[in-house]
């Protein structure tokens, strides 16, 4: 399973990207970690990437956008 995106600093900073599904054979691919959302401004973390295996998982969603200013990150694809 993919990790989580770090979250971005209180007042100021981006989240963190999600980590990618793995891609063990026969196994399901991870979800992709979500990202973090600064507080006041800044960007969410784009959500991972489903893994490769078989049964893959769902793609991470991206995290919220700072209360001010920022964008909401992008969902991660299946």
């Amino acid at each position: 399973m993919g990790g989580w995106g770090g979250d971005g600093g209180l007042l100021f900073g981006n989240g963190g990207t999600g980590g990618n599904g793995g891609t063990a054979p026969g196994a399901f691919g991870g979800n992709g970690g979500n990202g973090g959302g600064a507080l006041l401004f800044g960007n969410g973390g784009n959500g991972g990437n489903a893994g490769a295996g078989l049964g893959s998982g769902f793609g991470g969603i991206g995290g919220a956008a700072g209360l001010l200013f920022g964008a909401k990150g992008l969902d991660g694809s299946r």
